[in-house]
């Protein structure tokens, strides 16, 4: 079994002036980069920096300034920030352009981790492969909850699926986006991942990746690049999450609250975006939900992460480890790329609702496994919640 992971960017020939990496190391910056900080929007639109986002980078001897200008690709252990409460995702306007969007999308090599199969707890037969469907597009009107995570990490540019989900202290106004733990975190073996962003409807309109290579940004990301101003994942993920054997998969989930890259409009994400799902911590037992519904954008070979794609089946159960609770799964043929993609299934009211997330699956692709989402991953929903209640 392997993760499926996030995916890694590779340099484009076509774009001479994207930012990129190879599968050897970090990314390049542009000349043209224009950095600012997150937060408040002024009346004219600038950034400004919050207070609290200073102080939290200074405790970590981070000078912004140079934050901006490249130091953020030093991986160096004593600057790879792993504490829960060590968060800290400057904006860096212009990053994330078309070019290195599109770019991200390269697999790395992903290790084999052995069978579970034989392992103690509730393991139903593996269920039968389900090809994933296209989304309609455009996707705004079909699926506008769904969007694509990008992120930096110590091997270059990669790429995850979430989804817009409510927010209970901005009810109507939500800026919060689930996603997977192993999306925002590198787990046991690092810290935060950086340069965390959200593009709700990527590539809204399903064109080909040579269509894209010409395409205005707002065809790429019709609502703009939303940038995490917090993220936050449960303490198992941080500290048993690993790349093989499902090491941590049971707690692989995480909020990201965003904000806007250019002020924008002054309206939230939910109201950008025109939808939001709730979330529902108490979904029931696995015999009784008809189907469920896995969206995401996979980027591992035969697909390249440029379309959205979903895979509806009747879920199973996965049992990693006797003493962790059960995972849900379903047949699946979605790779690397559709990590931390919402599943939705009917909640107690019978409308949709979110009640998991892709975390892991087979080196041969033919389902997927996803935490239930229990008082862990609601005790983060509600932190996330909590303090943005109001803003």
């Amino acid at each position: 079994m392997r993760p499926i992971r996030p995916t890694l960017t590779a340099a484009s020939l076509a774009a001479v002036l994207a930012l990129t990496a190879t599968a050897c190391g970090p990314t390049e910056d542009s000349a043209g980069d224009k950095p600012s900080a997150p937060a408040g929007q002024s009346t004219d639109g600038a950034i400004t920096i919050p207070d609290d986002l200073k102080d939290r980078l200074k405790e970590h001897g981070i000078d912004l300034d140079k934050w901006r200008d490249g130091e953020w690709k030093n991986w160096d252990r004593d600057t790879w920030l792993r504490e829960a409460q060590d968060f800290v995702n400057p904006i860096i306007e212009d990053l994330w352009n078309p070019d290195r969007m599109r770019d991200a999308e390269k697999p790395p090599a992903e290790p084999v981790a052995p069978d579970i199969s034989g392992d103690e707890g509730v393991t139903d037969p593996t269920p039968a492969p389900v090809d994933a469907a296209a989304v309609k597009a455009p996707y705004h009107s079909s699926a506008a909850e769904a969007g694509k995570v990008f992120f930096d990490g110590p091997q270059g540019s990669m790429v995850c699926s979430a989804t817009v989900v409510k927010d209970p202290a901005n009810p109507g106004k939500s800026n919060m986006v689930w996603t997977a733990g192993h999306c925002v975190h590198a787990g046991k073996s690092g810290g935060w991942y950086r340069n965390i962003a959200f593009v709700p409807a990527y590539n809204d309109g399903a064109k080909p990746t040579a269509d894209l290579e010409n395409a205005p940004k707002e065809q790429i990301a019709p609502h703009g690049v939303w940038w995490g101003d917090w993220a936050q994942t449960s303490e198992q993920w941080i500290s048993q999450g690993a790349a093989t054997g499902g090491q941590g998969a049971p707690y692989d989930f995480a909020v990201i609250h965003v904000t806007p890259e250019k002020g924008g409009s002054g309206k939230s994400l939910e109201e950008t975006v025109g939808a939001a799902l709730p979330v529902d911590f108490n979904a029931p037992a696995v015999p009784e939900i008809a189907t469920m519904t896995a969206t995401g954008y996979p980027a591992a070979p035969p697909y390249d992460g440029q379309k959205m794609f979903q895979c509806a089946d009747k879920p199973g159960r996965l049992s990693l480890k006797a003493e962790q609770p059960t995972m849900y799964r379903i047949g699946c043929t979605m790779t690397g790329g559709s990590s931390g993609g919402g599943w939705v299934a009917s909640g107690a009211d019978g409308k949709p609702a979110l009640v998991s997330n892709t975390s892991i699956g087979p080196v041969t692709a033919g389902w997927l496994a996803g935490p239930r989402l229990g008082k862990e991953a609601k005790g983060i929903y509600d932190a996330v919640s909590k303090k943005f209640a109001g803003r």
